[in-house]
């Protein structure tokens, strides 16, 4: 991949759990050798620690999850991402979503600590089907956690612009599913950017009027996490791997010493800091698409057997209350 390739590139007291499963500037590109080494690419797993809007990383051995899990103080905020499971597709990039989403809850109920929560960031299903949704329901069931929290795909959006997926995991949310909460010190906020698509993700003036009043309370040193399916940065315009009107939230977002913005959509790590804001996009738990440019279209890309769960994984993050940074590791299915 060449640099020109991905240059275009404490609770609320009485309040439900929202979207639970029950209940920019210049863009900077990257060379191949720095995506490797920042984002581990179809790979072992990657420790990036934020703090004072740099990120600092190392390869983490199998031993790390287990270490940290004993390490981790009580007060510690421990959660984990999950994303594009596309339950329902059929196709020879994964013959088997269904399994290989149960073995990334396996992976997950394993960690060897229970996460305060799980996030599904997006395309829980692949075809939007009330069956569809009830499976992938039914699955996070299984997810060791007090709570789970979604935000959709766009293939959670076929054909109703995302009305059947409000219905089994829009409780509680607000406008077409969007929701923030708090705990550990840290404020989450889940976006919804895939349900007015022309080619880029979007936002819409409704929900990033929700941003700016849901953040001005906020002093300027909470720590706060950002979910949204599709990137809220150019990493590939050209196959809608952006946002296009997200500039407006990261304004808002500025004013805050620690941002980390988490998303699905691309299928695969990368990571990228402007300045304290920085953004992680995450692996799935169902194929893998091309890297940007390396293919006509992103298309599901077959790999062989053994090789599948290499390109498939999960995300945990760790967040210590007073630290202002926050862990985040990504890990392998394989």
């Amino acid at each position: 991949m060449t640099e020109h390739d991905m240059t275009a590139y404490d609770d609320q007291p009485g309040r439900e759990p929202a979207g639970g499963a029950e209940r920019p500037a210049a863009e900077h590109g990257m060379t191949r050798r720095q995506l490797m080494r920042h984002a581990g690419w179809f790979g072992g797993a990657v420790v990036l620690t934020v703090a004072g809007g740099e990120v600092f990383s190392h390869v983490a051995g199998p031993q790390d999850a287990t270490a940290r899990a004993a390490a981790a103080p009580g007060n510690a905020l421990r959660f984990v991402q999950v994303s594009d499971s596309h339950i329902g597709f059929q196709g020879p990039a994964n013959t088997d979503v269904a399994g290989s989403f149960a073995e990334a809850i396996r992976q997950v109920n394993g960690l060897g600590f229970r996460p305060d929560f799980v996030m599904h960031s997006g395309d829980l299903t692949h075809l939007s089907t009330a069956g569809q949704f009830d499976q992938v329901r039914q699955m996070m069931t299984g997810l060791r956690t007090d709570r789970v929290f979604t935000v959709p795909g766009e293939h959670d959006s076929i054909g109703d612009a995302g009305r059947t997926y409000r219905q089994v995991f829009g409780r509680g949310t607000l406008g077409d599913g969007w929701y923030s909460f708090d705990t550990h010190g840290v404020h989450f906020v889940a976006l919804v950017n895939t349900l007015s698509l022309e080619k880029l993700g979007h936002l819409g003036t409704e929900q990033i009027d929700f941003v700016r009043r849901d953040l001005a309370g906020l002093p300027s040193d909470t720590p706060v996490v950002v979910f949204s399916h599709i990137p809220l940065f150019a990493m590939y315009p050209k196959w809608g791997w952006s946002t296009d009107d997200a500039l407006k939230v990261i304004a808002l977002l500025r004013r805050f010493s620690s941002v980390t913005c988490l998303n699905g959509h691309v299928h695969q790590l990368f990571t990228k800091t402007e300045g304290n804001i920085t953004f992680h996009s995450a692996t799935t738990t169902a194929y893998p698409l091309p890297e940007p440019g390396r293919a006509p279209a992103p298309t599901p890309q077959v790999v062989p057997a053994r090789q599948l769960k290499h390109a498939l994984g999960i995300r945990t993050v760790d967040y210590r209350r007073g630290d202002q940074r926050l862990a985040v590791r990504d890990e392998r299915l394989a």
